[in-house]
């Protein structure tokens, strides 16, 4: 009897000490937050502009930081990036990578009444989901026949649209983008595998012409699918708990995250072709840091089992954080890309600090 106790006592210890761990690291986690955040302000990059989708993807991981540690360098970081754009957006108004810098001027505008401009992003958002456009009525064959044919652009449009459905207080935005959302779910959903093509090309049609990873497997990209399931996480975020649609969300992000569990690598960190990892043997933090974002947020939100995930996104954080540099840079992210290639300890993008902010502002909050 005496055994039994003790082998149940050492046990609860274990998990008491798991848990203690986790929240004994959450000043720590927000230190390297923060170390990472100076690092990127001092080394700004963008694709196009700084409003683009890269600062979009930096600036939704400091708008979540703020909101998980309330520490002013973050929103001060935020309110500086917003009055050097003038609150404006770029001007290409059916594609979803410039709607993304949208999410922090919503979140700006809740902290302080009348600072934010929202003109642009009202104008950007009625042309992006009313206005017609050739993306919707192109040919059948082509890559760019529906408007968000390619699967990061779940992560660009959709939480804009849902943050701003509820700033409106008007569903009518969540049922636009649901109807938008479905057309890219029955395009690049692979229903075997619980992963998105990247686009088109990767979609498996059954002949000579299909693309294959070396290992003879599809290809599906890590960061393509960590732009998707950390977009859900967003919407889900800001979708009310009855709305009609919410259903198909929760069920999308429980079938991705159960699969990405599957396949994480022993190292914690996710290969960048998702379905063979020796393919590039190293970890990539960008891809990896959505995806242990969106567990986190599973397990805080009550959508994925403590028990099940609390061991994955450990094994992952720490891993993170192992590719963080002393001086805050977070190496180890895939350069601008499409599809699967490697990475190196010294490579870095905005997005990938935006990817390790998001990661550590859920995984502070695990208890």
């Amino acid at each position: 009897m005496k055994k039994v106790y003790l082998k149940a006592l050492v046990a609860f210890g274990v998990l008491a000490i798991t848990s203690c761990k986790l929240i004994s690291q959450s000043a720590s986690i927000e230190d390297k937050m923060v170390k990472a955040l100076e690092w990127q302000e001092q080394h700004p990059i963008f694709a196009i502009s700084p409003t683009d989708w890269t600062n979009g993807a930096y600036y939704t991981g400091v708008v979540r930081a703020h909101q998980a540690t309330k520490n002013q360098i973050f929103l001060a970081a935020l309110k500086t990036m917003g009055y050097n754009n003038q609150w404006e957006t770029l001007k290409r108004y059916h594609h979803a990578d410039d709607i993304a810098i949208v999410y922090p001027y919503l979140y700006i505008d809740g902290t302080r009444k009348d600072l934010v401009n929202l003109e642009p992003s009202t104008t950007f958002i009625d042309k992006h989901l009313f206005e017609p456009n050739p993306w919707r009525q192109g040919p059948k064959d082509s890559l760019t026949h529906i408007l968000w044919w390619w699967c990061d652009a779940l992560f660009m449009a959709p939480p804009v649209l849902a943050s701003y459905s509820k700033y409106k207080n008007d569903s009518s935005f969540l049922d636009e983008m649901h109807k938008y959302y479905m057309e890219t779910y029955n395009l690049l959903y692979d229903q075997e595998e619980h992963l998105f093509a990247r686009d088109l090309r990767f979609v498996w049609k059954g002949d000579k012409n299909d693309k294959k990873a070396e290992n003879g497997r599809k290809i599906f990209w890590s960061r393509g699918n960590g732009w998707v399931l950390g977009g859900l996480a967003l919407v889900l975020d800001d979708m009310p708990k009855d709305y009609k649609h919410r259903a198909f969300y929760e069920n999308l992000f429980k079938e991705m995250a159960f699969k990405l569990k599957s396949i994480q690598s022993e190292d914690g960190l996710w290969r960048t072709s998702l379905l063979d990892p020796d393919s590039y043997t190293h970890g990539e933090t960008s891809g990896s840091g959505f995806f242990t974002f969106a567990l986190a947020w599973g397990v805080n939100n009550k959508l994925l089992s403590k028990q099940e995930f609390m061991p994955t996104i450990q094994k992952a954080w720490e891993a993170l954080e192992d590719c963080q540099q002393e001086n805050g840079m977070v190496g180890w992210v895939q350069n601008i890309g499409d599809a699967p290639t490697g990475a190196g300890a010294k490579s870095w993008q905005n997005y990938g600090t935006g990817a390790f902010l998001l990661a550590g502002s859920e995984v502070m909050k695990l208890e």
